[in-house]
C-alpha cells in the first residue's frame, strides 16, 4: 500500500505562487511588506493541503525574545506614562523588555508600528490603540503571539483587556453635577471615533442628561486639541446661548486641560461662570484654586494588571477564555463643582 506524501512547505510555497521564504515569514507572524490577499491565499492553501509544520517551524516562540512591545496612543499624555511604568514594572519582575511606540492616534502609523514590533520579534503585545486595527491584531493573536488590549477595548469577546469602569464612573459623575444644582451641561470631547473609552463615556453622559435634562439643557463639542481657538468657540457658545448655571465635563485630561487654559483667558470665575471637571486627576488639579473636580483613574494598576496578563500568557499559553478587568475609578470633589 503506497504511503501517502507528506506535505511540506515547498509544496505550500509552490500551490499558493509564493517563495518558500514568505510562507516562513506567515507561520512566524512577520507580515509586514506581504499584502492581506497573500495572507489569506497562504492561509487557504495551507488548510486545503492540510499542511501541519514542524514543531520548530510551527512556533513562533520557540526561543523567547523577552521582549514586549507596547503601543501607545499618546505618550504625551501623562496619563499613559502611568500605564507604561505599571507595565514596565512588572514586566522587569520577570526579566522582560519593553519596546514603546507612540501611534500619535494614527490608525495607519499604529499598523506599521504592529508591523514593526512583530519584526522583532516581541512575545506579546499591549495595545493602547484606535480601535481601527482589530483584523491585524486577530491574526496576530491567531499566530500565537499574546494580545492585550489596555484602556482601549477593541474586542472585549476576542481580546485580554484591561480598562476602568468608564460608563458607570461618567453617569455617577454627571449625576453628581446635576444634584449639586447645575442647569446646564456640556460634554468637551475629542473625536469618538472607535475609541471605546470616548464612546462609553459620551453614552453615560447623554444617558442622563436626556433623561434629567431638557434636551435645550446640553450639548456635545467636539473639540480639536491642537487649535486653542476651536476650543474657545465652543466655550463662547456654551457661556452665550445657555441659560442658568452652567458646567463643562472633559473626556480627559488633554481636553481639561485645555479648556481651563479657555476658561483663564476669558478670565472666567469657576463655578460661578462655569463649574468644570472632567477625566484624569493630574498633580495640578488640586493646585489651581478653587480645585478641579476631577476622575482618578487607576493608571498605574491598568499598566501592570495588563502586563501580569500578558505574561501568564506567554507563560500558559492562549486558551479560549479571555480575560476582561474593569478597574474602579474614583470622584475627586473639589471647589470647580460646588455652588454656593
Amino acid at each position: 500500500m503506497k504511503s501517502e506524501k507528506k506535505i511540506v512547505i515547498d509544496d505550500v510555497a509552490e500551490k499558493a505562487g509564493v517563495s518558500k521564504s514568505t510562507i516562513s515569514r506567515y507561520l512566524n507572524g512577520k507580515f509586514e511588506f506581504m499584502s492581506q490577499k497573500t495572507r489569506k491565499n497562504i492561509e487557504k492553501v495551507i488548510d486545503e493541503l492540510n499542511y501541519k509544520p514542524n514543531n520548530v517551524a510551527r512556533s513562533l516562540k520557540l526561543k523567547k525574545s523577552k521582549l514586549i512591545g507596547i503601543i501607545i496612543a499618546d505618550l504625551t499624555n501623562p496619563f499613559s506614562s502611568l500605564l507604561i511604568k505599571g507595565i514596565s514594572d512588572e514586566c522587569r519582575k520577570y526579566a522582560y523588555n519593553t519596546i514603546i511606540a507612540n501611534s500619535d492616534n494614527d490608525k495607519d502609523k499604529e499598523r506599521e508600528y504592529i508591523l514593526s514590533l512583530m519584526s522583532q520579534n516581541v512575545d506579546g503585545l499591549i495595545v493602547n490603540g484606535t480601535g481601527h486595527n482589530e483584523e491585524l491584531l486577530i491574526d496576530i493573536l491567531n499566530q500565537g503571539v499574546p494580545v492585550v488590549t489596555m484602556d482601549r477595548i477593541i474586542n472585549d469577546e476576542i481580546f485580554d483587556s484591561v480598562t476602568s469602569n468608564n460608563y458607570d464612573m461618567t453617569f455617577k459623575t454627571i449625576n453628581y453635577l446635576i444634584d449639586s444644582g447645575f442647569k446646564n451641561a456640556a460634554l468637551f470631547t475629542q473625536y469618538v471615533d472607535k475609541i471605546s473609552v470616548r464612546i462609553e463615556r459620551e453614552r453615560a453622559f447623554l444617558d442622563v442628561c436626556n433623561s434629567r435634562l431638557d434636551s435645550s439643557n446640553f450639548n456635545v463639542y467636539t473639540v480639536d486639541r491642537n487649535n486653542t481657538g476651536n476650543v474657545e468657540l465652543d466655550l463662547f457658545d456654551f457661556l452665550n446661548n445657555y441659560e442658568g448655571s452652567k458646567v463643562i465635563f472633559a473626556i480627559n485630561g488633554v481636553v481639561l486641560l485645555n479648556v481651563l487654559q479657555s476658561i483663564n483667558k476669558f478670565d472666567l470665575k469657576v463655578p460661578e461662570d462655569v463649574g468644570i471637571c472632567g477625566y484624569d486627576n493630574w498633580g495640578w488639579a488640586s493646585l489651581i484654586p478653587p480645585g478641579i473636580t476631577t476622575i482618578s483613574q487607576p493608571s498605574y494598576d491598568m499598566g501592570m494588571k495588563s502586563a501580569k496578563i500578558l505574561l501568564d500568557r506567554i507563560k500558559d499559553g492562549i486558551t479560549e477564555k479571555n480575560i476582561c478587568i474593569y478597574l474602579k475609578s474614583k470622584l475627586e470633589i473639589r471647589g470647580s463643582t460646588v455652588l454656593k
